[in-house]
């Protein structure tokens, strides 16, 4: 069965330096598991890897499509599946880097996420939902539709609620019940956490940093084609410097917002991952080899596939 390493865990741990030499160390390859990271000009905000990192080391499903063209997991999980094989059989190590956990688990549970795409009449409906701003009118459905998802996944995100209702009327099963039996790969998923006080200045620095690289600039194009960018638009590190651009907060306020909303995904993050998957937990502030910790059991779990 092929072996898949994911490492998983909340915004701004470190994901993607330990893919990055993970990856050069073991013949294997990145495939992003980030939802934003797929958007060309996108960079600064989704907290890309640098051109010299992704000249490193070969990644896959970064800068594949333009912010106007809307991208579903169900997308992921079929373009994810086909290079995962595809590595596979070339010998290589597949490595999953990111910190969306649908995405995630579309992957590892196999979910069956049914439904067609764009062109199907109920999703026309959602999304025009969507663009009118009526979340509540999106929680009220699936809350009707499906409870216990409604109970499970993160009900302030549009996208999953468009994508559970959108399961819940295809498939008639939750998409939180969503497994197709059947397994297509074996998979070993590293968590990378830390320390709350410790992570929050992570968070808060890099969104300093994030500012110092011209974050400003990329939100200011996002603003100015919000209309036509449906999922960027609500992205963090984006939506929240709206009001600078309109005159209605102060630069310091809306970074401030930046941070806040930052922490609060990454405590969502981990609370879906500890709750969802078997992750494999490494406190990088507890364990100072926990480096070389994760690449032995890799190895193991790896078995020698690549030698």
């Amino acid at each position: 069965m092929i072996k898949v390493v994911a490492i998983v865990g909340p915004t701004a741990v470190g994901k993607s330096a330990l893919g990055l030499k993970l990856a050069q160390k073991l013949n294997g390859e990145i495939i992003s598991g980030d939802s934003m990271q797929i958007y060309r000009r996108l960079d600064i905000g989704t907290a890309k890897d640098s051109p010299a990192e992704l000249a490193a080391v070969p990644h896959h499903l970064v800068d594949i499509c333009d912010a106007d063209q809307r991208y579903t997991v169900k997308d992921f999980q079929a373009k994810a599946k086909t290079i995962i094989t595809d590595l596979s059989t070339a010998k290589k190590v597949s490595l999953v880097v990111g910190g969306t956990g649908f995405y995630l688990s579309s992957l590892v549970n196999n979910l069956n996420l049914g439904g067609k795409k764009d062109d199907d009449l109920y999703r026309q409906e959602l999304v025009q939902l969507e663009q009118a701003g009526r979340l509540d009118q999106l929680q009220t459905i699936l809350k009707q539709e499906d409870p216990l998802a409604y109970q499970q996944i993160d009900i302030e995100n549009s996208r999953r609620l468009i994508r559970a209702i959108e399961v819940k009327r295809s498939t008639g099963k939750s998409i939180t019940e969503q497994n197709n039996g059947q397994k297509w790969a074996d998979f070993y998923l590293v968590g990378l956490t830390d320390d709350r006080p410790k992570l929050y200045q992570r968070i808060n620095a890099r969104v300093d940093k994030m500012v110092e690289m011209g974050l400003l600039d990329e939100a200011k194009y996002v603003y100015d084609h919000r209309e036509s960018f449906p999922q960027a638009k609500n992205g963090i590190g984006y939506k929240e410097l709206f009001p600078y651009f309109e005159g209605q907060a102060s630069l310091d306020d809306c970074l401030d917002e930046i941070k806040k909303n930052s922490r609060h995904f990454a405590k969502r993050q981990f609370t879906y991952f500890r709750n969802q998957m078997d992750v494999d937990w490494y406190n990088i502030s507890d364990d100072k080899n926990y480096q070389n910790d994760i690449e032995k059991n890799i190895m193991k779990f790896l078995g020698g596939q690549n030698d």
